[in-house]
């Protein structure tokens, strides 16, 4: 009768245990599988974010000049609206008995085919050779800014290079728009669609724009 008794209670005991550790080991499997989960999905990010086709670009930059070499002027203006009469009509460009309100800054320096370098991080979006503009290169950045070099006599880099700010990308040179300069860079810059002063925006922080 004891013995009846024991076998009574211990088997239901006994499944009572087993179902607990099953309980718990789906508890502790589900758990591993969540941190797995989580951690894949934040390897998988910080792998995307590295992955990005343009240089992370901090408030704090500064916009740097399309040279380094200290000789280079400017020798032709950006055509400015507000600009006095005198300056406007010399920033017009003559070019096939026409005249035009220059879109750019034309910078030429005491050396020919001085080194063109990028203004900010970004990514090359066009390499091309015009007849009329020579040999140009694109560069998209962030804050919807696009630097634009032409008259170029040499390009240092393809569509799609990732670009660090600085980088040299060219070399001056010469175009059949603006001959009469002989070697220099003619450089644009667009902010948000819209062509600007280049020499308005140069040493600012792209957080100031």
């Amino acid at each position: 009768m004891v013995k009846k008794n024991i076998k009574s209670i211990l088997v239901p005991g006994i499944y009572v245990i087993a179902a607990i550790a099953f309980i718990t080991s789906v508890i502790l499997i589900e758990r591993v599988l969540t941190v797995s989960s989580f951690k894949d999905n934040d390897y998988m990010y910080v792998i995307d974010l590295f992955d990005s086709d343009m240089p992370v670009v901090s408030s704090d930059d500064v916009i740097i000049r399309p040279y380094n070499d200290k000789s280079v002027k400017i020798v032709k203006h950006f055509y400015d609206y507000k600009a006095s009469q005198e300056q406007q009509q010399k920033s017009l460009v003559y070019y096939e008995k026409t005249y035009m309100q220059n879109s750019g800054v034309d910078y030429s320096g005491t050396k020919e085919n001085f080194d063109i370098i990028s203004i900010l991080n970004g990514t090359v979006i066009n390499v091309m050779e015009d007849n009329t503009l020579g040999k140009f290169i694109e560069i998209r950045h962030e804050n919807d800014l696009i630097s634009v070099y032409q008259c170029l006599s040499e390009t240092l880099v393809k569509k799609d290079d990732v670009i660090n700010q600085g980088s040299n990308i060219g070399k001056s040179g010469s175009c059949n728009i603006s001959s009469d300069l002989k070697d220099h860079l003619h450089f644009e810059l667009f902010y948000k669609g819209q062509v600007v002063n280049p020499e308005n925006y140069y040493d600012k922080k792209i957080k100031e724009l």
